[in-house]
């Protein structure tokens, strides 16, 4: 039995954590597979040692929209198969989905969409939730486990952020998106953190500007899920809590295969 060390990250600009040499701990652990979110550059605009690891195979998604949004994936094996969205072009235009498929499972890596802009882009999201969920049951159905990974800009529960009542009507933490979030566990999906960990005070995100992740206030909107088939073979999930560079963590899990 082989055990794959998956990590993603919301880099928050892909160009300037290489600039500042944040991607060290990608140096250091070496993890088997590595899923970046919100790149905010296209594989033509990333310099050779991007664009190249060595060790690696390397895939890139990203939107029409220059300097926006954005998936990468780096893997030490070469996947089945990989695809970038849907097959919905209102989706998949911006750039923020690649679905890989291993043998014994299927890797999504996504940037899910934010709602705060305005209640036209909390539709948006909560449709991209919907389309997400019904192209995962289908490859379900056909036997594939999944592993779905990335920013999906919700905590799900009260324990997910230091100030649950000062955000229950802020996007990222309205009923609806909380709502989608246990539809997605009711269909048999498992939050991996949480079979590890039941403590509050864990987050992968925290705002720059009011300087929150030194006072550790923060968000858990980063996640790895796997479908019920794979639980078993979940043997751990955790953050890198001192990995620095963005307004996220990087989160990892180990996965026997």
């Amino acid at each position: 039995m082989k055990k794959l060390v998956i990590c993603s990250w919301n880099v928050n600009g892909i160009r300037a954590a290489h600039s500042r040499g944040n991607l060290g701990w990608f140096a250091e652990l070496r993890p088997d597979i590595l899923c970046l979110q919100e790149t905010k550059a296209s594989e033509e605009q990333l310099p050779p040692d991007l664009r190249e690891v060595e060790g690696y195979n390397a895939y890139f998604n990203s939107p029409e929209r220059k300097g926006y949004s954005g998936v990468a994936l780096y893997s030490r094996s070469r996947p089945l198969s990989v695809k970038g969205g849907f097959g919905e072009p209102r989706f998949d235009g911006e750039g923020r989905t690649l679905i890989a498929e291993y043998d014994g499972f299927v890797l999504f890596n996504i940037y899910f969409p934010n709602g705060k802009q305005s209640k036209e882009r909390l539709k948006f999201k909560m449709d991209f939730y919907d389309a997400f969920l019904a192209y995962a049951e289908a490859l379900r159905s056909k036997g594939m486990g999944i592993v779905a990974c990335g920013d999906f800009n919700t905590a799900h529960k009260e324990i997910d952020l230091a100030r649950p009542k000062e955000n229950s009507k802020v996007s990222g933490f309205l009923p609806e998106e909380r709502a989608w979030m246990d539809k997605f566990v009711e269909h048999g999906y498992i939050d991996t953190f949480r079979m590890f960990n039941d403590e509050p005070g864990h987050y992968t995100w925290w705002d720059l500007k009011t300087r929150a992740r030194d006072r550790n206030i923060g968000w858990r909107i980063d996640y790895f899920f796997v479908s019920e088939e794979l639980r078993d073979h979940v043997k751990a999930s955790y953050m890198l809590t001192e990995a620095m560079g963005s307004d996220h963590c990087p989160i990892c899990i180990e996965l026997t295969t």
